[in-house]
């Protein structure tokens, strides 16, 4: 706008008017737009609030979780760590078992395999002597048969009589 279009009367000029009927707008519906757009902006602040108060409330249960969450999972390690030194233990223990019984596996059979070593040595012995015993008898025959007569048997039993009484009060 120019300063001659502003001469003359102000009620002249468009300007005015428009400044007058923003004027009267403010005047007359200024306190219910006002009002309206108080309200509408407290109702938002009241939203925005609430929304803070839920996030603040979320954020709150969200930790709480999350320590939860923390807790559970140091527990299952715990839990874990314990299991697994639990199942070392009782593999070591069955191992030890295991030995020990294959131990007492050995023994038996060493015992019994030197048990056998024994029966067959006595018994090898008492063959050996039942051999030296049958050959001395055989031995002690085919000499006394050479040696002595059919009648040298009748002094040698003579013989063995006689001294017996002597024997027996020796023993």
């Amino acid at each position: 706008m120019q300063a001659h279009e502003l001469s003359g009367a102000p009620w002249h000029h468009p300007v005015f008017w428009v400044a007058v009927a923003f004027v009267l707008f403010f005047v007359l519906f200024g306190r219910k737009i006002w009002g309206a757009l108080t309200s509408k902006l407290d109702s938002y602040a009241d939203e925005v609030r609430q929304n803070l108060d839920e996030a603040r409330k979320l954020r709150r249960e969200a930790e709480a979780m999350l320590e939860d969450a923390r807790r559970r999972k140091e527990q299952a390690l715990a839990e874990a760590k314990r299991l697994l030194e639990s199942a070392h233990a009782e593999a070591a223990r069955a191992a030890q078992a295991l030995s020990d019984d294959a131990e007492a596996s050995i023994r038996r059979r060493e015992k019994m395999a030197n048990d056998r070593i024994a029966a067959a040595e006595k018994a090898a012995v008492d063959e050996v002597r039942f051999a030296a015993a049958d050959i001395a008898s055989r031995a002690a025959k085919d000499i006394l048969a050479r040696e002595f007569g059919p009648y040298a048997d009748a002094a040698l039993i003579d013989s063995a009589i006689s001294k017996l009484p002597q024997a027996l009060r020796a023993a």
